[in-house]
């Protein structure tokens, strides 16, 4: 039976209770939201003991979909000040479904300044106090857990980052062969660091699979969306292939590959740095190309990425992560990137937000552009180590610009813009603008349209029809994050009808009820406006819903365009 499970870190105590009628149809997203929105007071400080940060399997999670396997993890951001989701891959969302804990909250705050791990098992919630795992990273952690408990156990983490409470903390989940996974964005690490919980493990051993109410119907469903999804040739054939990383030419060629902290949209080392230059190294260094992050992953997007030397460098090299620090800070060395993006996991910081603030600094002369081994030091040196520079540096993009007077700081509601330049890709530019989670390309995938003509295709360099494409987008994308169904699902159902027919299929045969697709466009709805109105209380207005002035200033090129909807524009948004 389904139950919420309550980690009380004021008073060290836990309960289980029964889901209330209105969450029992909700999943993922749409329960984190739900439960945020709910218990969570807006105006409260974020890293205060008000704030709760809440992990919940999707709707299917569990079940042998494929590509079901993300976790939510939700609370008030303390980066952006508003309600935040950021979602992963790992083992944790399919060891909580198995035990049917449709939500874990942790809530409230120790009173003394020990640190504590939570273990979850079929028979108990325990916390215990944490001494020798304190100031280590999340590799080592995750290692000595599961020698801890001798077995393989699904880990939730922070690194030494959320320790600190650093704003570009992320929370880590361990993939099934112990590699780093992350919820990245909106601070999340530093959340579940002032509740001083270091990680949590969770223990699915005696629990018997998740089966669908009517197995024979949800088995059919099942097949039909797995064909779906190698049948396209964005799912089935370019990322398994290349990885996400297959963006970096495809973005560079569009001149919407955001350079030189976005002063250019074209990288003159983009073929260095490209997922076709990645695939071909991680051939010849014996590592693998093709690699999922959770298990039932058939898309299989990530890869294991070896040095020079032969052994494991990172896992999950995602082209956000390479662009960043890349493109954006002029780096051409994937093994300078690849170090550092090892050094991120490990540390437990947002590898986006991160990237972004370095190419800040990096304007602000606080190192050179294209020193990636500099990039490297800082955070070993800096940020893992806590400096008085690092934890400027860990405070995020936005107060690094502020720090040293940078007028160019590409952030919305103080959360670093990824990867696409707004005035070359206009339908992402409404979502980084508009979504209720600061700037996140995630939530409204606009490049899809714009960029890879999936589900038709529109003009990425004029205004017409991206406000109505980015709303569209919100709305499925807050749906497929309450099924726990990883994003990629969306090219295919963008432009196969019997992926998203199979899709609701199998929630219906999973819980035998009879939504239709109006039913889960609500859904969308309903979670994007339960999120909007927390931001409102929060203090956010329409003036936060903006993109920084120095994209309507300031051309790109190379197709020298600008930034130019008006506030009006970008408020019909919300007209749903």
């Amino acid at each position: 039976m389904d139950r919420i499970v309550r980690v009380n870190m004021t008073d060290l105590t836990t309960r289980i209770e029964a889901v209330l009628e209105a969450w029992v149809p909700l999943g993922g997203r749409a329960l984190t939201s739900s439960i945020v929105a709910a218990e969570v007071p807006p105006a409260c400080h974020a890293l205060g003991p008000n704030n709760k940060l809440v992990l919940a399997p999707g709707l299917l999670t569990g079940t042998a979909a494929a590509n079901s396997g993300r976790i939510s993890v939700g609370a008030k951001s303390p980066l952006t000040g508003g309600i935040k989701e950021s979602n992963a891959g790992g083992t944790a969302a399919k060891a909580l479904a198995k035990l049917g804990i449709k939500a874990l909250v942790v809530e409230g705050a120790a009173k003394d300044d020990k640190w504590y791990s939570v273990h979850v098992t079929k028979d108990a919630i325990t916390i215990q106090e944490e001494t020798e795992l304190v100031g280590k990273g999340n590799y080592c952690l995750v290692n000595q857990v599961q020698a801890r408990y001798g077995k393989p156990v699904a880990v939730v983490s922070i690194g030494p980052a959320g320790e600190m409470k650093m704003l570009t903390a992320n929370v880590s989940v361990a993939d099934p062969e112990s590699h780093i996974r992350s919820a990245g964005r909106g601070g999340l690490g530093a959340v579940l660091g002032s509740k001083r919980v270091k990680f949590i493990s969770i223990d699915d051993s005696g629990t018997p699979p998740v089966m669908p109410k009517n197995a024979a119907k949800f088995k059919e469903a099942a097949r039909v969306f797995a064909q779906t999804l190698l049948d396209h040739p964005v799912s089935g054939q370019g990322l398994p292939t290349y990885g996400t990383n297959v963006l970096v030419n495809i973005l560079n060629e569009a001149g919407g590959l955001p350079t030189r902290n976005f002063t250019s949209g074209q990288f003159a080392g983009h073929d260095k740095i490209s997922g076709e230059t990645m695939h071909d190294i991680i051939v010849q260094r014996g590592g693998t190309p093709t690699h999922g992050c959770h298990p039932g992953c058939q898309i299989q997007c990530s890869q294991i990425y070896h040095g020079k030397d032969g052994k494991y460098l990172t896992s999950g090299f995602e082209y956000e992560t390479i662009w960043g620090m890349g493109a954006d800070c002029c780096i051409d060395d994937l093994d300078d990137i690849a170090e550092a993006d090892h050094v991120m996991d490990d540390i437990g910081v947002d590898s986006i937000e991160t990237a972004v603030m370095f190419g800040v600094a990096m304007e602000a002369g606080v190192l050179p552009f294209g020193d990636g081994k500099g990039v490297v030091r800082m955070l070993r040196d800096e940020i893992g180590k806590g400096t008085p520079l690092g934890r400027i540096l860990g405070s995020g993009a936005g107060n690094v610009g502020r720090i040293y007077g940078v007028t160019r700081v590409p952030v919305v509601k103080n959360q670093g813009i990824p990867a696409y330049d707004p005035r070359a890709v206009k339908g992402i530019g409404v979502t980084y603008a508009m979504s209720p989670m600061g700037a996140d390309h995630t939530s409204g995938y606009a490049v899809a349209t714009n960029i890879l003509s999936v589900g038709g295709h529109v003009d990425p360099l004029s205004k017409t029809g991206q406000v109505e494409l980015a709303r569209n987008l919100n709305i499925a994308t807050a749906a497929i994050d309450s099924t726990g169904m990883c994003l990629f699902i969306a090219f295919p159902a963008l432009d196969i009808p019997a992926c998203l027919t199979s899709l609701i299929d199998m929630i219906n045969a999973r819980f035998d009820i009879n939504l239709t697709g109006d039913d889960v466009t609500t859904l969308g709805k309903t979670v994007l406006k339960i999120e909007h109105a927390f931001n409102i209380a929060a203090g956010l207005t329409k003036e936060h819903d903006r993109l920084p002035e120095f994209f309507s200033g300031e051309p790109v090129p190379p197709h020298n365009v600008v930034w130019d909807f008006t506030p009006e524009e970008l408020d019909a948004f919300w007209d749903f």
